[in-house]
């Protein structure tokens, strides 16, 4: 069994065409829609889903479900934590190709380190890697 290190960053260097690539925006501030269920900020160990999030979401629409860090400046500005209004310019500019299908929000706080990294962790991966269609994810934390 792997051991989980906090000095691993999930880093890869994209090696493509930015101007031809699909990007993703993945975060773990405890982003959703206003009109899905909040995370449980009342589990004491975390909240282990996550939430898909659609390309044309407008801003104004997200908000912030999390009790682990300051997000009162991610209360005023969804893009400091989850920038889909920069990513959009940067595709209406040419240096982006465009937005993958969906995004995903999800609550980075667990006591569950276990279950995060064997569980919850591959289960974004795969949504992100058999219906976003992303060739780009850009992580976000809050």
């Amino acid at each position: 069994m792997p051991l989980i290190s906090r000095k691993c960053v999930p880093f890869t260097p994209f090696e493509g065409d930015l101007s031809r690539a699909t990007v993703a925006l993945v975060t773990s501030a405890g982003v959703h829609r206003k009109d899905q269920e909040p995370f449980n900020i009342a589990d004491d160990l975390g909240d282990l889903t996550f939430r898909i999030i659609e390309p044309d979401v407008s801003a104004s629409e997200l908000m912030v479900t999390h009790h682990h860090y300051d997000h009162s400046d991610a209360d005023r500005d969804i893009n400091v934590v989850f920038p889909i209004d920069p990513l959009r310019e940067l595709v209406q500019e040419g240096v982006v190709g465009g937005l993958a299908r969906e995004h995903i929000g999800f609550m980075g706080y667990s006591m569950r380190l276990k279950q995060m990294y064997e569980e919850t962790a591959p289960r974004i991966a795969e949504e992100i890697d058999r219906r976003s269609r992303a060739d780009v994810v850009v992580l976000t934390g809050g």
